[in-house]
């Protein structure tokens, strides 16, 4: 059976994203899948999986905004910036609640972090973690990110909780360093826990274990139909003879949309895929096979 559509799944700790969703592949019965961002094997929380034309949606979901629950240890720095890392330096803890909150003031809003050598990012096509892991450190460019809420949820010493509302491409690990740093004691990434991706919330995912126990039926309704990823872009609608000439590769006359990504659909509401508007034309961006209508 060809399975269309987007699965909320809660990745447990000590597995990568890539074993999460080769198992609810499997799980499915799905024959083509994929994600839309990654998480870490010693985070946990929502992995949005993707199944069959659904893949093709994998760019723009990975561009909205992330929210983690993410816990400090303040004292120890490490090699890796979490907690798989060798401590490298300890250092006495000398803060309160009250100078949590003013050092958190100062990574709110639009903030540069240079890109921790433990990352997949590539030098000469090697990732950095791999030149990491051989003793060696190359300069990293620092990337403006936003972080838009970032609050004191817990501090216990030598732990602190925030909860993180960030960009795309935020590293919470090199938050955790900056803060530690500023602080004047360093810190670790303890724990990380990811809670929402885009308008999409830990609190409607299902784990692997829960999964695998349920019908086939209650696993197909877990599913978030095509037109559900598309929710919150403007809305192309075109008849038939229109939906042809842009599957042909045809760019089409439209008004009344704005510039950038928007949903199109076809006749009865079949998701068509993605479109790219100037104001003026659409063009195709992604399409689909799929002959899922909007519910």
């Amino acid at each position: 059976m060809t399975i269309d559509g987007a699965l909320l799944l809660d990745k447990p700790i000590g597995v990568s994203s890539n074993f999460a969703l080769q198992k609810a592949k499997r799980i499915m019965g799905a024959r083509k899948a994929g994600h839309g961002g990654t998480l870490d094997p010693l985070a946990s929380g929502l992995l949005m999986v993707l199944f069959g034309e659904a893949t093709k949606f994998a760019g723009p979901l990975l561009d909205g905004d992330k929210e983690y629950l993410a816990t400090l240890e303040l004292g120890a720095t490490t090699a890796t910036g979490d907690a798989e890392g060798e401590v490298l330096e300890r250092r006495a803890i000398d803060t309160n609640e009250a100078g949590i909150e003013e050092v958190l003031g100062r990574f709110r809003g639009e903030i540069e972090q240079i890109p921790p050598m433990y990352s997949a990012l590539k030098r000469d096509g090697v990732p950095l973690y791999k030149l990491a892991r051989r003793g060696e450190e190359v300069e990293r460019r620092a990337r403006r990110v936003t972080i838009g809420e970032l609050e004191l949820r817990l501090f216990r010493s030598p732990f602190v909780e925030l909860r993180v509302r960030c960009s795309k491409g935020t590293y919470i690990r090199t938050l955790a360093q900056d803060i530690g740093a500023a602080l004047g004691c360093g810190a670790h990434l303890a724990a990380l826990r990811r809670t929402a991706s885009g308008r999409f919330r830990i609190e409607d995912a299902a784990g692997l274990d829960a999964l695998a126990a349920m019908t086939p039926a209650g696993r197909l309704q877990r599913l978030l139909p095509l037109a559900a990823l598309l929710e919150g872009l403007p809305r192309a609608e075109l008849d038939a003879p229109a939906a042809a000439r842009l599957r042909n590769g045809q760019t089409l006359p439209i008004a009344g949309l704005g510039e950038g990504l928007c949903g199109v659909y076809g006749p009865g509401g079949v998701v068509i895929g993605l479109g790219h508007s100037d104001g003026a034309s659409l063009r195709a961006f992604r399409l689909t096979q799929a002959t899922e209508k909007h519910r």
